[in-house]
């Protein structure tokens, strides 16, 4: 990839998304901090800056269909183009979430954001990233969206708490994916899904034990996966997550 990658992080004033936007970063990219929040989002630009990232901000809900639209426009107008989407903008819903009990509000709230939200900023950003010479889509799940490893047919006990909202989110995330490989199959547009592990977030209340750089990881090696490397997968730093 050229000197001039462009790069869309969503959800990247903070936590994972941040350091996925501080490693590309480093990678000598220009960086798009996408995030709905003024303060927050400009914050963490500056912070990127004074790191000699070259980073701008994106103001971006990515359940609002004008925001997605808008900051494809301001992408087109900055760089005319996207070489990197990376998905990471999620939310829990708030636990407990027992199947018996969870509100079905709750979600749909999860749904719109984890799923319908990244299929909204995907389509947004695609005619950008058809201009560029080797795009690239991740899209961060989890583990406990493997359904394998839910059911506890991996051998392993099921990671997380039992989350009728947040981990099937994930899984239909997967899931959507999937599907846009197999759209994009025989185009240079590879997608892939990234588990980062159980980061310590607010999203979990700072409970996980890995660090957000640690869970940035797999999202950087797939936004620089190069042309030969795979589509429509589900990884982390161990390799192959199972379905």
């Amino acid at each position: 990839m050229s000197e001039r990658t462009i790069a869309l992080v969503t959800g990247a004033n903070k936590g994972i998304g941040y350091e996925i936007a501080a490693g590309l970063g480093a990678l000598g990219w220009t960086v798009g901090v996408g995030a709905r929040d003024d303060q927050r989002r400009g914050a963490a630009v500056e912070k990127l800056r004074a790191a000699g990232v070259d980073a701008f901000g994106v103001p971006l809900d990515v359940t609002d269909d004008a925001s997605a639209t808008a900051a494809a426009r301001l992408i087109e107008e900055r760089a005319g183009h996207l070489d990197v989407l990376v998905n990471n903008a999620a939310i829990t819903g708030g636990m407990p979430q027992e199947p018996t009990r969870v509100d079905p509000d709750t979600i749909r709230t999860v749904v719109e954001t984890n799923v319908i939200g990244v299929i909204r900023v995907t389509n947004a950003m695609m005619p950008l990233l058809r201009r560029s010479a080797s795009p690239r889509i991740v899209n961060m799940s989890s583990s406990v969206g493997s359904l394998t490893r839910q059911s506890g047919t991996a051998g392993e006990q099921p990671p997380g708490p039992v989350a009728a909202a947040y981990s099937p989110s994930k899984t239909f995330l997967n899931a959507v994916t999937v599907q846009y490989a197999r759209e994009l199959s025989g185009t240079n547009i590879l997608i892939n899904v990234g588990c980062p592990g159980y980061v310590a977030t607010d999203l979990n209340g700072f409970r996980g034990v890995r660090t957000p750089e640690q869970g940035a990881a797999i999202a950087i090696k797939l936004a620089t996966l190069p042309d030969d490397g795979p589509t429509g997968g589900f990884f982390e730093d161990a390799g192959e997550v199972p379905w």
